[in-house]
């Protein structure tokens, strides 16, 4: 599945519903249905408002693969400002915008609810968040 939209606030509930949605056909548990919830409304406001400064004009990406051994392969990217030191950001309670009162858990959230977390950024080009997850009821990807 493959989807973009315009870098505007209320998309962020859009873009979950939707992932959810398409991921609802493999008969997550519940727990597992809420945490990719999470995690796609981390990384889809990240784009909006740290790699877009929530300009409406910019557009984010969000790619979801069923892979056949179990796993949600979900990649959520944006051609924002970029990240200037990847490391940093992903550091528990760090914020680029104090103002903005952001708590700074955005991708410490995002590791805890996926197996899998990487990061790809650089400035002037935007960031991907490329998540993996394992599902319990991996029997339905195999059939």
């Amino acid at each position: 599945m493959n989807i973009q939209f315009s870098s505007l606030s209320q998309n962020e509930s859009f873009a979950r519903v939707t992932v959810a949605s398409f991921i609802a056909q493999l008969d997550p548990t519940m727990d597992e249905l809420t945490e990719i919830k999470t995690v796609v409304s981390e990384a889809v406001t990240n784009a909006i408002i740290h790699g877009y400064e929530n300009d409406p004009n910019g557009v984010v990406y969000i790619s979801v693969i069923m892979e056949e051994d179990g796993y949600i392969d979900m990649t959520i990217r944006d051609e924002g400002i970029g990240i200037g030191d990847v490391e940093e950001a992903r550091q528990p309670l760090y914020t680029s915008k104090p103002e903005l009162e952001r708590s700074g858990m955005g991708f410490t959230i995002m590791e805890n609810f996926m197996d899998e977390v990487e990061v790809s950024s650089h400035p002037g080009t935007g960031t991907t968040v490329r998540l993996k997850k394992h599902l319990t009821n991996s029997k339905a990807l195999c059939n």
